[in-house]
């Protein structure tokens, strides 16, 4: 292999929406930085089956009125 083009490879600590954490090798930031999760396993409609609306902006209120004739609900 060639040197000096990989990137650093070293351990991280992951910090979950719960605050549980596992120690995990990343090339992300340096060694011994916590990366904090936003969304993750327990939290994401994929794996949670719950699903929310989020409204961005009025986006699904527009949405809703712009289509509101069609009868859909």
């Amino acid at each position: 292999m060639k040197k000096d083009i990989h990137p650093d490879y070293h351990e991280i600590t992951v910090q979950m929406t719960d605050g549980t954490t596992f120690v995990t090798r990343s090339t992300w930031g340096s060694a011994g930085d916590t990366m904090r999760l936003d969304i993750d396993p327990k939290t994401h409609p994929a794996w949670t089956g719950q699903h929310r609306l989020v409204d961005t902006g009025g986006q699904v209120a527009k949405f809703n009125k712009r289509y509101a004739d069609l009868g859909l609900k």
